[in-house]
């Protein structure tokens, strides 16, 4: 059974989101960051359960979506999942995730 490692990214894109709907209700975003970090525990026994990004079929890059969130991972050598970035749905995918993980 593998480990679950969110990346310094990942988890600033957590901060963002924390604080966006903290504008609105702090106890609000705080049950939302939950609930988006609970969508991920599955990966920890069935790390292939997320479905490939298809805009990142070549890196072997994992998704899994809670609800307008993309949580894309992949899985390392020793079948661990590194979270890599929580992108906003309405986002556009490619150059948001190119742009910071200098992919072009």
């Amino acid at each position: 059974m593998g480990k679950i490692k969110w990346t310094e990214k990942a988890n600033n894109h957590l901060i963002g989101i924390y604080n966006y709907i903290a504008r609105d209700s702090k106890t609000y975003a705080g049950r939302f960051i939950r609930s988006l970090i609970k969508a991920t525990e599955k990966l920890e026994i069935m790390p292939r359960s997320g479905r490939i990004v298809p805009e990142l079929e070549n890196y072997g890059f994992r998704e899994v979506i809670y609800q307008n969130y993309r949580i894309v991972y992949r899985i390392t050598s020793d079948e661990s999942v590194q979270i890599l970035a929580v992108l906003h749905c309405s986002r556009n995918f490619n150059k948001a995730f190119n742009e910071e993980w200098d992919l072009s």
